[in-house]
C-alpha cells in the first residue's frame, strides 16, 4: 500500500494527463457491453468505433477500460463523451480519494476497490463516469469484482436490464461497497487469531503483525470515510442523472457505507486493545522472569554470607578443624534455602 508518486506532476499545468500509480505493467484492454430489455451485445476486445456504435443505439452502454497507465487510450475513450481534461487527469492519477464531481451534465465518481489476495491487502482506483445512457469505468489492472454484474446483465437476472445507466452505476458502487464487508470479515478473523496469539504467547513477531494490521485499518478508514460523504452528497443531489426513483437505492448504499465505517472505527479500538494486551503480557512476562531471578538472588545472599565467612583465612576458626564441619555447613545452608522458599510460598511470592 505504497503512496503514488505525485512528484511526477510537479510543475505541470492543470489537466495534464500523467499516469501516477504502481500498476502499469499489464497491457490495457477495452471492453464494451450494450443492453436493453430485449437485446444484448458484448465485445471483450473492442475498438472505439464499436463503443461509438453501441452508444448510438438505444439502451445502456457500459464501456470498461482496464489499464489507466495507457494515457492515450484513456484520452481516446474520454473523447467519446467529450470529458473534461481535469476529469481525465483524475482518472490517470490513481491516488484520488473517494469523491463525486459533476462535469458538463456528467457525474464523475472515484471509489477504491479493496480486496485480499494471498493474504495481502491490495487496492486500486476505480473511476466511473455516468452520462446519458452510458457508463464509463476505468480500472488500474485487468480483473475486477464486477463478474456477477456482467452475469446478471447477460442472463437478464434482476431488474438491471430494465433500468438505466444510473442503476448500472449504482450497482457498480454497491458491489464495491459490499466487497468492503468481505474485507472487513477477513480482517476480523485475523484480529481474533492475533488476539489469541497475544494472550497465549506474546512473541516479538506478533508485534509486527499488529502494526501491519493497524496500517490496514488506517488505510481502510481513509478509503471509506470520504466514500460515506460522497454517497451522502449523491443522496442530496437534485436534478442529476440519478432520478428520484434511485433515492431509495442511494440511501441503502449510504447505510452500507456507514456500517463499514462504524466497523472500521471499532477495528481501531480493537487493535489498540490488542496492542495494550501485548504490552501488558510482555510486561507481566518480564515481571515473572524478574521475580524468579530475584528469588534466586535472595536465596543466595545468606548462602554467600556463610561461604564468605568460612572462606576467610584466619588461623583460629574452630569449625575448620571439626570433623563434621563441612557437612554441617552444607546442612545449615540447605536449611536456610528451604526455610526461605517456604516463607516465599506462604507470602505468595512464588
Amino acid at each position: 500500500m505504497s503512496l503514488p508518486r505525485r512528484s511526477k506532476k510537479a510543475g505541470l499545468p492543470p489537466g495534464t494527463m500523467v499516469y501516477v500509480g504502481e500498476n502499469g505493467r499489464a497491457p490495457a484492454t477495452l471492453s464494451v457491453l450494450g443492453y436493453s430489455p430485449d437485446s444484448l451485445e458484448e465485445k471483450e476486445a473492442a475498438s472505439l468505433e464499436d463503443c461509438r456504435t453501441m452508444m448510438e443505439s438505444q439502451g445502456v452502454t457500459w464501456i470498461n477500460v482496464s489499464g489507466v497507465h495507457d494515457v492515450g487510450l484513456v484520452e481516446k475513450v474520454g473523447s467519446l463523451l467529450d470529458l473534461h481534461p481535469l476529469l481525465l487527469e483524475d482518472v490517470v492519477h490513481t491516488g484520488q480519494r473517494a469523491k463525486m464531481e459533476e462535469y458538463d451534465g456528467k457525474i464523475f465518481f472515484v471509489v477504491r476497490m479493496i480486496y485480499f489476495q494471498d493474504g495481502e491487502m491490495l487496492n486500486e482506483q476505480v473511476s466511473l463516469v455516468v452520462g446519458q445512457g452510458v457508463v464509463l469505468s476505468f480500472q488500474e489492472t485487468p480483473g475486477d469484482i464486477f463478474g456477477p454484474i456482467r452475469d446478471r446483465i447477460r442472463h437478464a437476472k434482476g431488474r438491471i436490464r430494465s433500468r438505466g445507466a444510473d442503476y448500472l452505476a449504482y450497482t457498480l458502487m454497491d458491489t464495491l461497497v459490499d466487497n468492503y464487508f468481505l474485507v472487513v470479515e477477513t480482517m476480523a478473523e485475523h484480529m481474533e487469531t492475533m488476539e489469541a496469539e497475544v494472550l497465549e504467547d506474546p512473541r516479538v513477531a506478533v508485534l509486527s503483525d499488529i502494526q501491519q494490521q493497524k496500517r490496514q485499518v488506517i488505510f481502510l478508514r481513509k478509503a471509506v470515510w470520504p466514500l460515506r460523504d460522497m454517497v451522502a452528497r449523491l443522496e442530496r443531489a437534485e436534478g442529476s442523472l440519478f432520478g428520484p426513483d434511485m433515492r431509495m437505492y442511494v440511501k441503502d448504499l449510504h447505510d452500507h457505507s456507514i456500517q463499514v465505517m462504524e466497523t472500521v472505527e471499532t477495528f481501531r479500538d480493537v487493535m489498540s486493545g490488542v496492542l495494550d494486551i501485548y504490552l501488558s503480557q510482555a510486561s507481566n512476562r518480564m515481571n515473572e522472569v524478574m521475580k524468579v531471578l530475584t528469588v534466586i538472588a535472595t536465596i543466595f545472599i545468606p548462602l554467600t554470607f556463610v561461604v564468605g565467612v568460612y572462606g576467610m583465612n584466619f588461623q583460629h576458626m574452630p569449625e575448620l578443624s571439626w570433623q563434621w564441619g563441612y557437612p554441617a555447613i552444607w546442612g545449615v545452608m540447605t536449611a536456610l534455602a528451604v526455610m526461605m522458599l517456604i516463607l516465599f510460598r506462604r507470602k505468595d511470592w512464588l
